[in-house]
Order: C-alpha cells, then structure tokens, then sequence
C-alpha cells in the first residue's frame, strides 16, 4: 500500500527505496506509504565491513514446514540499484536479505557488496551522490519519519551527520551534485517547508579530486560561500544557507548539472494536489516559474522529472496534465522555450533522461501494466524496450545505452533485469536454501460498470469452484493504483483459500486526471461507492460469498475499511485496517504539516471552516452502525495517521461491546522487519478465520474483545518486516519497501 497523501515525483537523485511515482516506494499495493522506513533511535549505527553480500549475517535458517506464503515474505529481494552519475560502477540498493530492509552499496567493478545500515527497525531512505563517494541515508526515530541524513563514505567507515548545522524535520526532497553542492528540503510543523543550500567550493569538472566525504571541499570556485557561510571550527565547512520558505508545501525537485540552478515543487497557491515549478539560483532567486494552475484557478499539476545529465544544458524534464493525463514535456528555464513530446500512447507517461541526454526512457503506465519506451529526441522516434507482461517498478538507463529495471507480475516474484538479457542483481539465498519466494497465482482483470464511469479492478482466484471468501484489498494513498505486481500479502490469502479483489477507485492514478481528481469533498464515500459496486458484481458473477466478504487495507486502504464497515453494516463480514486514519478531525489536528494542506485541498478547508464535509467523512461518525468484527494495527510513532485518532475510535467500539481486536507496535507508518510483517498477516488471517466460521491456521485466541499488545520491532532469531507496507493481511499495512518489490 502506498504513503497516505504523498507528493512530489522522483527527480534524477533517486531516494533509493522510493520510486517514481508520487515519490513512495511502489512496488505493489503493499509498499511504504510515503515513508521514510523505521529507525531505533540509537546513537550508533553499524555497518558490516568487508564481501559477503546482503545474506552475511542473514538471521535464522530456512525451515521446510515454512508454509509458502511465509516463504514469500522471508525470501530475500532486492531494489532496483541506484547508480552514482559520475561513477556508474557504484550503486546503492535496498534488501531484506537479513530480515530487515536496510541499504547496500555494490562496487559493479569487483562484486563486493556492504550492508551500510543496520538498525532494529531497518532504513530505506538513502542517495548516493554522484561522484559515488558518499552515502546519505535517513535517519529517524522509531518510525516516527522525523530526523536528519546522515553520511557515510561508499567504502565504509563511521556515520556522521550529512548537514551539522539543521535541526531535525520531516525530509522534503534531496539533491547533490557532482561538485559537491547539496540542496535539502525540510518540513516542520512550526516552520512549513524551508530548503537549505550547502555550496561546494570545487566545480562539477573537479570529480576526481573529491575529498572522500561527498562535502566537496576542495579548491575555491567562483559563487562559493563565503566567510559569512562558513561555520566556526568547521574546516571551511560550507554551512546551509536558507534560500527557501513558506508555510504550503514545497520541495525540492532537481539541482542541475553545474550546480548553478535548483528546480522546486511547490502549492504556494494553495492547492496541495497539484503543484508548480520554480527555478531559482543558488542564492534563491528566482530564474523561471511554470504553473499551470494559475495562481490555483486551474487543478493542473506540474512534476520535475530531471535536469538534462550534460554540461551546459538547463533543460528541464516535466511532467504535466494538460491533455488529462501525466505525459513529459521539456522546458528550459533560462529561455522559456517549451518543447512537448509526441508520445500516442494511452495511459499515464513518465519519463527520465539517458545519460548522454539525447534520449528518454519512457515509463508507460496503462490499465495496472507498465512498460518502457526509447523517445530519440533528435527524430521524436518512439521505440520499445522490451520487457515481459506485468509491472515495471523502477528503471534506469546506464551509460552503455542498456535499461536496467524492476520487474514482476503477480505471478511471479521480482527480480532485476537488464535488456541485455541478464539477471542484473540476483537475491542472495538464505541459510537452508531459500533462493527465491514462491509463485503465486496471475491476476484477471474486472471491469464494473460504477456511478462515474467503468472501475478497474484485479481478481487472483484460489483453486477450486466459487463462490469464495472474499478479501477486498482497498489500496492506499489515496492517489495511487494497485497493478498487476508480486505482492505476498494477497498471495497468503490466495493459499488460505480466499479469492483477492483489489479495485482501483475514484481518486487512483494511472486513469487519467479527472478519476484521480474526482476525490474531493465527498472524501472516502466517493471511493466507496466504486467498491460496492464491484461488491455487487463479485457476488453476481458468482465469485463471492455474499456471507464472507472481508474488506481490509492499510494507511488510505485501512481509512476506507472503516469508513466501509460504518456507512455499509450490512455488506461486509470482518474488517481489517492497518495504520487507518479513524476520527478524521483528530487526524487533522495531530498529523504533519503536509498532510494537513492536503486535507485542506480534499475537503475544501479545515475541520472548523467545514465541520459537515469532515464529519460525513470521518469512520468514527459512523462507529455505532458497525457491525462486523473489526481488527485494528496501529504504529504507536505513526506521523501520517496519528495512535491518539485511532485510539479515540477504539473507545468508542469499547463503550458499546462491539467486536473488535486492536494490535498496536512499536513502529510508525508501518514496519520494516520481516517477522513483524508476517505477525500481522497471521494475526489477520486468524481474526478472519475465526469470525467467518472457517478452519484456518490461527495462531492465539486473544484473551478478551481487544487484545492489546505492544512489540519493539527488531528483528527477531528468524529475521525480520513488508515492501512497500507492513501490516494489513491483505497489503494492509504500510511496512513493504516497494521499492524491493512487495512483501
């Protein structure tokens, strides 16, 4: 499941563990809703020297009675490498192999690979930076997505703090440059969004002689700090300068090729769905703007997608809306000069540069498949890469012209190609010989006439003849998609014997701006009304049993399970919601800053300006008409959908005896760490097995209506989290790096 209301797009510094889209890591509906991964809040960070690989000091040993759909979140996977620009045989990338998603640098020319996080609750967040010296990586407490980047050099070596001089913030985008110069955006409550400069003192040119530390602080150039920028004692360590501020959200987007100008996503006017683009110096004035809602009159969105990788070109990649639909256009700040592509394909279209710029490589997205294009920009030729049938998570183009990218289907677990034809980055086996997850089942695709308009949805079926249990899977985001990709959540419910119906409603991407759009004022009910209606098509059609229909999901997906239980009693047997926004008004007040503007933009204001468009939106308005047992998981250090909202609607299930179980972890937006992710889906698998009158495999009888616990989440003597999200049976969490490829 996706990060609930996340914003911007994935510019040319990737954040390894996020992908392209909406800048969460992605890889099924199960992936890490926006978030940053888990941290433990220690002073001291480990780091594993020397060759191994990702499996060295892998926890636990593979058992044969392993079920398969265990075998499925404990096989190890891989993300999709991140390559430094200006050392391509240097690449960071993400891994579970020791249970636990953490970062892993992989030097191409010798083979070696080095875990460079390790903490309890595992890290996702890092960027390499260009000269392939250094390794900036996140750094939170306990989930809570609320800290500052460290660094650490490629080869190894202590963690220090990338940026002394900024206090801690939620991250709001990062940039660095061959030359060493680094813009970091910040987001706090008190402050809104601020983005720092640090100037390097060497030029984009001077790579080879890097200091080692990704600081660049090497021979004077000209516009670098000056004294009034240095810091006391710091060896001539450029300070941040503050170039940026305001109170709506903004980040940061891309720092061209020379370092000279800086592209940043902001909603100055207002309008936190769709944002415009500023160009600005170093020193933060203002070269260009783009924006295409005109002061906010228009709800057309602009997303920076890159600056051009060459010497002297200020082109700029962008995204934008204007034929309905995300497509790539090219803009030059310096000039103004627009350049629209012609790509006729359906569906959404993202794109990123070739190395040598004279190229893109185009992401199609289109009916929940992906694929990839070559556009030439000098004869506007459109020619395919050839990739297999299914979702293509990730994709990069390497100097030699070849397209590296993250594939998988729901059938068939991912893996990272090359269209050279090679297996790029295999996953290590784990001790007993667990080399890869077990298959699942292919999607079918569903289309269900709605009240707006035809509403996709994807069924995998177990063996045998319906009608089935059914688990409804409601993704998250809510500006997101679930496709056909590996996800071991719905996977464990397939081999329990459940059919899975994922639907992708009013308010996900990928079918064109106006489904995405439509999510406004009538939040959640809007969404809802596209479920029921393939409610009522599943039973129809005679795929499911009108008697045990479950509906579940995580962050957005939990949000609307129990906002579903109370506005439609009648229709569903058990709920399941993971990380859930519960009591809407509580939500508002408690979460961060961005999610707030974003509330503001979906329900047309604030709880007090619009107290009856937040009350018909809130589940815990409804709380007294549920009826279904409903379990409930929580992370205690949640910023997007905060423990003290969803406390409030446990009481009130608590006041009126109503059946429920609350599991509450001591993680944030979901957890990191293997063991706990499958905790979760057993838990939930029990909890429906239980209430639906079936023989499953549950594992403990709670002791009471809620059964409360609360679990540090390190990795336990077997391993360790989820991808893309954590928690939820059916995907309803947000504890799975999608980046690596569903849990």
């Amino acid at each position: 499941m996706s990060g609930r209301l996340s914003t911007g797009r994935r510019a040319r510094q990737r954040v390894v563990g996020r992908s392209a889209q909406n800048g969460v890591m992605t890889e099924s509906s199960e992936a890490v809703r926006g978030g940053t991964g888990q941290a433990d809040g220690s002073a001291e960070h480990g780091h594993q020297e020397g060759g191994g690989g990702p499996a060295a000091g892998a926890a636990g040993a593979v058992s044969a009675e392993w079920p398969d759909w265990e075998k499925r979140f404990r096989a190890a996977r891989v993300g999709l490498p991140d390559c430094a620009e200006g050392a391509p045989e240097r690449s960071l990338f993400v891994s579970n192999a020791t249970g636990t998603y953490e970062l892993y640098a992989w030097d191409r020319a010798t083979g070696e690979q080095r875990q460079v996080t390790d903490r309890p609750n595992g890290t996702t967040d890092g960027v390499l930076s260009p000269d392939g010296q250094s390794i900036w990586w996140f750094f939170d407490t306990d989930g809570d997505e609320f800290g500052i980047w460290q660094r650490q050099p490629f080869a190894g070596g202590p963690d220090e703090p990338a940026v002394p001089g900024l206090a801690p913030s939620y991250p709001a985008g990062l940039a660095l440059g061959l030359d060493g110069t680094a813009v970091i955006g910040r987001s706090t409550d008190e402050d809104g969004s601020v983005i720092h400069v640090i100037r390097s003192t060497r030029t984009a040119g001077d790579t080879g002689a890097s200091t080692g530390d990704g600081t660049g602080t090497l021979a004077a150039r000209p516009g670098a700090a000056d004294a009034a920028d240095v810091e006391p004692g710091g060896d001539q360590a450029p300070a941040p300068v503050e170039i940026y501020r305001h109170r709506q959200s903004a980040g940061v987007g891309d720092l061209s090729h020379d370092s000279s100008l800086i592209a940043i996503e902001h909603t100055e006017h207002g309008d936190a769905m769709h944002s415009a683009i500023r160009v600005v110096s170093l020193d933060g004035t203002t070269v260009a703007e783009l924006d295409d809602t005109e002061g906010g009159a228009e709800e057309l969105g602009l997303a920076v997608l890159g600056f051009a990788p060459v010497a002297g070109d200020a082109r700029l990649l962008v995204g934008h809306q204007r034929s309905g639909r995300w497509e790539p256009m090219i803009w030059n700040p310096l000039t103004g000069e627009e350049r629209a592509l012609t790509i006729d394909l359906p569906g959404d279209v993202g794109a990123e540069w070739y190395p040598d710029g004279t190229a893109l490589l185009v992401d199609h997205s289109y009916q929940a498949r992906g694929e990839l294009w070559r556009y030439d920009l000098a004869s506007g030729e459109l020619s395919r890469v050839e990739t297999p049938k299914g979702t293509i998570s990730g994709a990069t183009a390497r100097p030699d012209g070849s397209v590296e990218f993250l594939w998988s289907s729901a059938q068939h677990p991912p893996q990272v190609r090359s269209t050279t034809g090679r297996v790029v980055l295999e996953p290590p086996p784990l001790p007993g010989g667990l080399s890869r997850a077990p298959d699942s089942v292919p999607v079918e695709d569903a289309w269900v006439e709605g009240p707006a308009g035809p509403v996709h949805a994807l069924v995998q079926r177990p063996a045998g003849e319906g009608p089935f249990p059914t688990v409804f899977d409601i993704h998250g985001g809510p500006t997101w998609h679930d496709s056909d990709a590996f996800a071991a959540g719905p996977a464990a419910w397939v081999d329990h014997g459940y059919a899975v119906v994922q639907v992708n409603y009013r308010g996900s991407t990928g079918y064109g701006r106006a489904w995405t759009d439509a999510l406004k004022h009538r939040v959640g009910l809007i969404e809802l009304e596209d479920i029921d209606a393939v409610r009522a098509w599943a039973v129809s059609s005679g795929l499911a049993d009108p008697e045990r229909l479950v509906l579940s999901g995580g962050s957005w997906g939990g949000y609307l399970t129990l906002l579903g239980l109370g506005t439609q009693p009648d229709v569903w047997s058990v709920g399941l919601a993971a990380v859930p926004v519960a009591d809407y008004v509580t939500a508002y007040h408690d979460e961060m800053e961005a999610l707030k503007a974003m509330d503001r933009t979906l329900l047309g204001g604030t709880p007090e300006e619009v107290p009856e468009r937040f009350a018909a939106s809130s589940p815990l308005t409804y709380v007294d008409q549920v009826r279904a047992p409903v379990c409930i998981s929580a992370g205690v250090n949640d910023p997007r959908c905060p423990i003290r909202q969803v406390e409030n609607y446990v009481t009130r299930l608590e006041q009126r005896g109503a059946v429920h179980e609350v599991y509450r972890y001591d993680a944030g937006h979901g957890s990191l760490v293997v063991e706990e992710r499958i905790k979760q889906v057993r838990m939930e698998i029990a909890f429906a097995e239980r209430h639906l009158g079936r023989d499953g495999e549950p594992t403990s009888q709670p002791t009471s209506t809620t059964d409360t616990t609360s679990l540090a989440s390190s990795a336990s003597a077997s391993g360790g989290p989820v991808g893309g999200s954590t928690s939820g049976a059916t995907g309803s969490a947000a504890s799975n790096p999608a980046a690596v490829a569903g849990p």
